[in-house]
């Protein structure tokens, strides 16, 4: 756990960092999400001109660092994407080294199935770590298991 020094210390330029599967949530759950957030005047980080690939590149490393709290939304494709496997590992990290908050969404999917990587969300997440070194699968794996102990919201519970 981080020191209460490091985190009085630390630079946060966003309030909320959100790490999502944009095939799953942009058009639906994200949008009403975010303009939420801005309502209430939360500063949120937003990739708008950012080019995003398999790996976490410098300005989305900085931003999740620089994030007071990183809220996952864990959905049916989110283990689809290497990129969404990199960034909950960054989250995972830094909220063991620097103590940020780390809150969860599990949008259409179990907690369960995210918990043991089973079920569709596990074959998803076999497919993509595919050709991947052991090491790098066991790192996902890890911070999986870790962000689905979190207490969190399950989009089943909601009122249509």
């Amino acid at each position: 756990m981080a020191s209460s020094s490091s985190l009085s210390t630390r630079q946060n330029s966003y309030d909320v960092f959100p790490s999502f599967s944009s095939q799953d949530v942009r058009r639906t759950f994200l949008s009403h999400f975010l303009e939420g957030l801005k309502s209430k005047g939360i500063k949120t980080f937003t990739e708008n001109g950012i080019m995003r690939g398999d790996c976490i590149n410098s300005e989305l490393e900085k931003a999740i660092k620089e994030s007071r709290i990183a809220v996952v939304i864990l959905s049916k494709n989110y283990v689809s994407s290497s990129k969404c496997l990199n960034e909950l590992q960054l989250i995972m990290e830094c909220r063991d080294t620097l103590g940020q908050t780390v809150m969860t969404i599990f949008y259409d999917v179990d907690p369960s199935d995210v918990k043991k990587q089973t079920g569709d969300f596990g074959k998803a997440f076999e497919e993509t770590c595919h050709g991947k070194a052991e090491e790098q699968k066991q790192r996902w794996s890890q911070a999986l298991t870790q962000v689905a102990l979190i207490a969190g919201e399950h989009s089943v519970s909601w009122l249509v």
